[in-house]
């Protein structure tokens, strides 16, 4: 039976594919299809399994002390009444037997499933059993990993792609976290569906820098799409459609393949020079997450990396931060592969929604207004000379940039600054050459800072507007959250006008202003940020050209009157009557 979900656009685009659920509580288990023939085996596996972990239990029950409280031998008998119950291996068995799914992918469907049927009972002790359920689950798995190598997700993906074309695979999950996106990209998924996140969560940024139709905040989506359904991703809308009729399926085959031929039209503006109609040039860079996306940047028509996402380097580790000379190296192939054209490094911007690996055990995102990105930074001084250390270091194989995230206060800045300058001291005194001019520069992603520009204009090389964070601080939301997602509006009045501030005030001193955020990036508001007075976009150099063709059809001079009626506008129906003027123009 077809049926339609909601949530929130990522990326333009079409998919159609079939699903491959991937539940929560099996995001850290070994991922397999069992080959034909070998699913009796694999039944046997998981049985042997529950057979080791009920002799533990009847081997620990048996040893208890006669003076050990009874609550340890009630403990154990219900771990063995949990580990008897049909219940808990009948599923598993029919999910190896029909789908090939390995013993532990079966096992942590089924733990999945019952946890959410144990978190919908009322009565408090017997909704706490669930905890007794997931503990009996991790000794089994434990006797399946025995001996055996973990496979990570990704390796479950590359196993995936050698049975099916990818794709043809639509990946549904409760939540993907960013470092786990990073992994997808040398893989090629038709689209992914989550039930949480936002437009602008990074774990969306990093989706679209993928270029793959996506719907995130599509609520319960992970729970009414099953294993192998068909599904059109409408990326455009955020739409979902599962189990969608022949005609549908055709309708929409049909919208894929004209957006496939939109994209190589596309490609003939590459070399165009990137000029207005009433003739103002406008650089166009990149925003990148590894040094691997600066050829693709480059080969994009980029003209230079306006954001280098530092943070991606610290990701996906286990405990330990990168070296000195992994980063160096790292920026120092970003530098090269961009030929002498600048690239701007932010410093690490960690927290909210991109914990490091420990730094959020229990599995909570972090606060957006906690120690985050500079104010992290800052409190771990070694850290932070070692990344400055790698970045100047760098700066002399290219004309490398310092961006830092978040700053508010001029105290912030000043220490900074002051540990730039140690350790410029400290390679100069090692003999170390870098560019003693390197630029450093501020995103103002703050209201703070966007109302006390001078601070920075007097103190800093140059500016870039962060309109993600900007618009999350200042509407009071936090971005990651599902619950509040639907506030996040790039269009607010305040917002508008801190942005058009910014943008005037940075122009007014000659301080180089760009904006780096999702807006930059995003074609429906590239003539309101030209009508700013904007000359310098980045965004992911999949979204470059998009961008390039309004750019190519807009007079500044024309737009600057018609953005100054938006700028002016109160009510959600005047900015929205003046939005479409402005795209008409």
């Amino acid at each position: 039976m077809s049926f339609t979900l909601h949530g929130i656009p990522v990326t333009n685009g079409i998919a159609i594919g079939k699903a491959l659920r991937i539940a929560p509580s099996a995001m850290d288990v070994k991922h397999y299809l069992v080959d034909e023939g070998a699913e009796q085996v694999e039944q046997t596996r998981l049985l042997n399994a529950f057979e080791v972990v009920r002799q533990e239990l009847k081997s620990l029950r048996a040893s208890l002390p006669d003076a050990a409280p009874e609550e340890m031998g009630a403990f154990l008998d219900v771990h063995g009444m949990i580990l008897a119950d049909p219940t808990l291996t009948e599923k598993p068995l029919e999910l190896i037997k029909g789908r090939r799914y390995n013993a532990e992918w079966a096992l942590a469907t089924q733990l999945e499933d019952l946890l959410e049927q144990f978190a919908e009972i009322e009565d408090e002790y017997l909704r706490e059993r669930a905890a007794d359920i997931r503990q009996v689950v991790e000794r089994v798995m434990k006797v399946l990993h025995h001996g055996e190598n973990h496979q990570t997700l990704s390796s479950f993906y590359k196993t995936v792609s050698e049975n099916r074309e990818l794709s043809e695979v639509i990946v549904v999950a409760h939540d993907i976290a960013p470092p786990d996106m990073m992994r997808f990209k040398d893989l090629a998924f038709g689209g992914f569906i989550t039930d949480l996140g936002g437009r602008t969560s990074h774990t969306a940024i990093v989706a679209r820098s993928l270029d793959i139709p996506a719907a995130v905040g599509v609520r319960r989506a992970s729970e009414l799409i099953r294993q192998d359904d068909w599904i059109i991703i409408d990326g455009d809308r955020g739409i979902v459609i599962v189990d969608p009729s022949p005609l549908i399926l055709e309708e929409y085959r049909h919208l894929q393949s004209e957006r496939k031929l939109e994209k190589k039209k596309l490609l003939r503006l590459k070399y165009t020079p990137t000029l207005t109609l009433d003739g103002v040039p406008i650089d166009l860079m990149a925003n990148v997450e590894m040094p691997d996306d600066a050829e693709q940047a480059l080969d994009s028509g980029a003209v230079g990396i306006g954001l280098f996402r530092s943070e991606f380097l610290f990701m996906n580790r286990k405990g330990d931060m990168p070296s000195e000379e992994e980063q160096f190296w790292a920026y120092r192939k970003t530098a090269e592969a961009m030929k002498g054209l600048p690239v701007s490094i932010r410093t690490i911007d960690i927290g909210a929604d991109k914990p490091l690996d420990g730094q959020d055990e229990g599995g909570h995102y972090l606060s957006p207004l906690g120690l985050r990105a500079i104010r992290w930074s800052l409190s771990e001084p070694e850290m932070f000379l070692i990344q400055i250390r790698a970045i100047l270091r760098a700066s002399a194989y290219g004309k490398m940039k310092i961006l830092i995230p978040m700053l508010a206060h001029a105290q912030e800045i000043d220490q900074t600054l002051e540990l730039i300058n140690v350790a410029k001291k400290q390679l100069e005194n090692e003999c170390v050459s870098f560019d003693p001019n390197v630029q450093v520069g501020a995103m103002i992603e703050i209201p703070a800072a966007a109302l006390s520009l001078p601070l920075f204009i007097r103190r800093l090389d140059f500016l870039s507007i962060g309109t993600n964070d900007l618009i999350q601080y200042t509407l009071a939301i936090d971005r990651a959250d599902n619950a509040v997602a639907h506030l996040y509006d790039p269009l607010h009045p305040a917002v508008l006008r801190l942005i058009a501030g910014v943008i005037r005030e940075a122009k007014a001193a000659n301080m180089p202003v760009s904006v780096c955020g999702e807006m930059a990036g995003e074609p429906s508001m590239t003539k309101v940020l030209l009508g700013m007075g904007l000359t310098d976009f980045s965004m992911h150099f999949n979204q470059l050209l998009s961008v390039k063709k309004e750019i190519l059809r807009s007079d500044m001079s024309v737009l600057k009157q018609s953005v100054d009626e938006l700028l002016n506008a109160i009510e959600p129906e005047e900015l929205q009557a003046a939005l479409q003027k402005i795209n008409a123009v």
